[in-house]
């Protein structure tokens, strides 16, 4: 009995001195003399993510670069450690080279950036006394539907405006797939897709188009998102999915900036801010380094765990 006691109190000893060696336990900071050249890759939401992450860095006393990237090209910078990370690496695009090099671990996905993503079919909501039962697909089908999008271009067609031409058109291939009467009409640009949408909303024009989000003009037009057709086959071309948002890193990126690398793992981004920060940033002309600034200063409660996590 007394032995077993004498275990007890060893036992005791060495968890309370291993809970207290875990607890000061911190991540190292790694070669903060070296710069952490992050990926900056071409669309807005992708700019505040990597602003944000690199203000916090900064705050932990790393040096940040911000190196312009092309989406595809930054793999090969990740591969050979000439990029450091990137936050924002949307999956359904993402080429031949990222599972390649990502199977030879020269990269390394440290897991989601949580940002809420959306791609459909999009309609501004006073379409639905136009088209009663949306957001459901069906309600498209409807005659009155088919004929307050119809113009002279696609008659007896509804129009259906979709991603420009050099994009690819998945929405066509549904609208065949469900034998819909209406005609896909190519957009000539990510522009002319957020024009036709504000001149839909101002003069209440009818409007059924293929979108995406985050997008800043999602922060400022109120739309519907149709629950879509079902899919004839699982690829690319019959499915649309909101895609998975992760965030990469070089594979010696761990090693040498520990701290970093614990940060880079908590850090998240909220569909919903960033829409707001792209919309001050693409529409009303402010700098991204003071939108993204004024967010942080206003926002530590949101990214203290994600700078504690770096911290151990």
């Amino acid at each position: 009995m007394k032995s077993t006691n004498v275990l007890k109190g060893v036992g005791i000893g060495l968890a309370l001195l291993l809970a207290a060696t875990a607890q000061g336990r911190t991540a190292e900071p790694g070669a903060k003399d070296e710069p952490i050249k992050l990926a900056m890759l071409e669309w807005t939401g992708a700019h505040v993510s990597t602003h944000i992450a690199g203000q916090l860095l900064e705050k932990l006393g790393y040096k940040v670069e911000y190196v312009t990237a092309g989406n595809f090209p930054q793999f090969s910078g990740l591969a050979d450690g000439s990029l450091s990370a990137s936050v924002e690496i949307w999956l359904n695009n993402v080429g031949d080279i990222y599972p390649k090099v990502l199977a030879e671990k020269k990269i390394e996905d440290i897991g989601k950036l949580d940002l809420k993503t959306q791609e459909g079919w999009i309609y501004p909501k006073f379409m639905e006394k136009v088209c009663p039962g949306l957001p459901d697909w069906t309600a498209l089908n409807k005659p009155e539907c088919i004929q307050a999008l119809s113009t002279p271009e696609t008659a007896p067609n509804g129009r259906f405006l979709d991603y420009p031409a050099d994009w690819g058109s998945r929405a066509a291939t549904i609208l065949a797939d469900n034998n819909m009467q209406y005609t896909a009409v190519p957009a000539g640009s990510e522009g002319a897709l957020v024009a036709e949408l504000e001149a839909s909303e101002a003069a209440k024009s009818p409007l059924v188009m293929m979108f995406w989000g985050p997008h800043y003009a999602l922060a400022k037009n109120e739309v519907g998102w149709i629950t879509m057709p079902p899919c004839k086959e699982q690829t690319n071309e019959h499915c649309i999915t909101p895609p998975d948002v992760d965030k990469i890193v070089w594979s010696g990126f761990g090693a040498k900036w520990p701290a970093a690398y614990a940060f880079l793992k908590a850090f998240k981004m909220d569909a919903t801010e960033q829409q707001k920060m792209m919309l001050a940033v693409d529409k009303e002309g402010k700098d991204l380094d003071a939108v993204v600034k004024e967010w942080v200063d206003k926002n530590e409660a949101v990214w203290k765990p994600w700078v504690d996590a770096a911290k151990g």
